[in-house]
């Protein structure tokens, strides 16, 4: 069996009994840091004695086969550094490689930073789509592409970018579209604050440290169906705009696939 475990993300507290006991009844453990694992072991009084493996977005793809070879004679608990594997973190190669094997694969259920702030944002909760970590660079493209989806959505920044993204956010989804940063949640100096990006930018353009996850309202206004965008784009495109850059301008506005306005374009029958 591979067991895929979810870890405290910040209160120790928030651990499970059944993650103590998984982790000492392991055959094996694989984690995103050996070290960090092995501290939250000493830390729960987790006793065990199987060895502690290492994976990361580095070597993921050529251990995993060795991690399944012990899968399939015995019980491996993948664990990262906090929250669920696979989320952002280490594990999914491992865990769709055992699926595709025959491999029984099982969760341990708990903390998780995108369901913690989504909960506790007070942003519709009903349809959301996670986002992952905000890229370094083409930031503004980025969110050009998200600028429509009426999902709420959740990102995942490093808080030194923190400020850069909520402006970025502001110019480009509106400054007063909604948004909830949520830092360093569970821990210490958990932190919520609900706002307007543009409110929310002034006040964490200073110094900002900690884990942070951000969550933004899904587009609103009047649905615009895919037949209506669909002329929108015929409309662009006779007035002179390139098929493609006519597709991804509706497609930013309406939330619509712009690779399924652009084949409508070409193949109205299709």
């Amino acid at each position: 069996m591979l067991l895929v475990a979810a870890t405290p993300i910040g209160n120790l507290d928030d651990h499970s009994p059944r993650l103590v006991q998984a982790l000492q009844d392991a055959d094996l453990i694989v984690a995103e840091d050996t070290r960090t694992t092995g501290q939250l072991m000493r830390l729960l009084g987790a006793a065990t004695h199987a060895p502690v493996m290492a994976l990361h977005e580095h070597n993921e793809t050529e251990i995993t086969e060795k991690v399944l070879g012990h899968a399939a004679r015995g019980v491996v608990v993948l664990v990262s550094d906090a929250g669920m594997p696979g989320l952002s973190d280490p594990g999914f190669p491992v865990v769709r490689a055992a699926h595709a094997k025959g491999i029984q694969v099982s969760v341990l259920p708990g903390p998780s930073a995108i369901t913690a702030a989504l909960a506790v944002s007070g942003m519709p909760t009903d349809r959301f789509c996670f986002e992952g970590f905000i890229p370094k660079k083409s930031r503004e493209e980025f969110f050009r592409q998200r600028s429509g989806e009426r999902r709420t959505l959740v990102f995942f920044e490093s808080p030194h970018r923190l400020h850069q993204s909520l402006v970025q956010m502001a110019e480009v989804f509106g400054s007063d579209r909604e948004a909830t940063v949520c830092r360093e949640l569970s821990k210490k100096f958990e932190q919520v604050s609900t706002g307007t990006l543009a409110s929310l930018a002034d006040e964490f353009s200073g110094d900002v440290k900690g884990e942070i996850t951000l969550v933004v309202h899904g587009a609103t206004g009047e649905e615009v169906s895919f037949d209506d965008a669909v002329e929108d784009v015929r409309e662009r495109v006779a007035a002179g705009e390139k098929p493609a850059e006519a597709a991804k301008a509706i497609s930013q506005v309406t939330g619509h696939s712009k690779r399924d306005l652009y084949r409508a374009l070409l193949e109205p029958d299709a």
